[in-house]
């Protein structure tokens, strides 16, 4: 993938510089090192774009995907890293998808829930991130139970415990991490969805999103994406397949 036209460069960085988005809200995309910097897949992608464009790369941290999506829409950065969602979209033109992860309920041990499906039942709360994919999804979905909302993803399983609601929902890795520090919660089997990872650019980008594109198939097909998981001892993240050919 050769140096792209300067058409396409001031596109994605019209100040000159690659403003990416990081939201240190989903420890599988990104984590913040001590002295603030970013790591992760996500922030070794921004490397590896603004390497491809000649560019310097300025990363702009969020902690909540919701932030990510309203810093998209408002052209406060050039390039973002956020779920694939309908809603989204008005804001947001993605890529395929580069990486899959899963959304999970957690209950407390307690619980009589076993599965999933039991979930969506009258006199049920879901406690979610709001703005996050699984807030968006499961706003769609859920039809009997009600839905209540902690700030940031960190925050869910927190405000769960405090609020007395049924269910805990969200990111796999997050849920169980949080029940690895505190103890007396579960995870119910399986998932409730996948949620499919892409790159995002406002729409008034439309220039250069074909390189961005090709961009994501060339990070997948090429290892990139994989050695980024591995490197970072990411678990429980897969690569997602080759985008549809037209």
């Amino acid at each position: 993938m050769n140096r792209p036209d300067p058409a396409i460069v001031q596109a994605l960085c019209p100040t000159g510089v690659l403003r990416a988005a990081i939201n240190f809200g989903n420890a599988v995309l990104a984590r913040e090192l001590a002295d603030g910097s970013p790591a992760g897949v996500t922030a070794d992608l921004s490397r590896e774009l603004a390497r491809r464009l000649g560019v310097e790369v300025r990363f702009t941290p969020f902690r909540a995907a919701g932030k990510v999506v309203e810093a998209i829409r408002d052209e406060q950065v050039d390039v973002a890293f956020v779920a694939i969602d309908p809603l989204r979209a008005v804001d947001v033109a993605y890529t395929a998808a580069y990486l899959i992860i899963e959304g999970a309920y957690m209950v407390r041990q307690e619980s009589p829930l076993k599965v999933n499906d039991e979930v969506d039942q009258p006199g049920h709360s879901v406690v979610v991130a709001r703005g996050s994919a699984y807030d968006l999804y499961l706003s769609r979905e859920l039809k009997q139970a009600r839905i209540d909302y902690a700030a940031t993803s960190q925050g869910v399983i927190d405000h769960y415990l405090a609020s007395g609601c049924t269910v805990a929902a969200g990111v796999k890795q997050q849920l169980q991490a949080d029940a690895a520090r505190l103890g007396g919660l579960r995870m119910l089997p399986g998932r409730f969805m996948a949620i499919h990872q892409a790159m995002g650019l406002p729409h008034s980008r439309a220039l250069a999103l074909d390189y961005l594109c090709q961009f994501v198939e060339q990070m997948k097909a090429g290892g990139f994406v994989a050695q980024a998981l591995e490197r970072h001892g990411i678990q429980g993240a897969s690569l997602a397949p080759p985008a549809p050919q037209p």
